[in-house]
């Protein structure tokens, strides 16, 4: 488990706006994923999403990795920001904007 906490570590830090989810940006498997996509298309930023679906080892190791039980899962500058409830919550604020301009 270290092996993928310190991959996700490294990814986190690599990309500055990434998204743990069920699917791709392309085809969200689930209503979650596919609204916090909707959200960062929105927002016309660049963004990087990671398919938990493609890696049990992934998808537990990112649970815990950020004390969260579920998917998906925003991170923007290292940083975790939430799931798709907090997510929407801070794009219908302004907030999200701020954060990742």
């Amino acid at each position: 488990m270290q092996a993928t906490f310190d991959a996700i570590k490294e990814d986190i830090v690599k990309h500055p706006i990434l998204l743990y989810m069920k699917g791709s940006k392309l085809m969200p498997q689930c209503g979650f994923s596919n609204r916090v996509i909707e959200i960062l298309n929105t927002l016309g930023i660049d963004y990087e999403t990671r398919d938990v679906l493609e890696d049990p080892n992934l998808r537990a190791a990112i649970k815990e990795y950020s004390d969260w039980p579920t998917l998906p899962q925003l991170y923007v500058r290292g940083e975790f920001v939430g799931g798709c409830d907090i997510v929407t919550e801070l794009f219908q604020s302004g907030e999200l904007k701020n954060m990742v301009s």
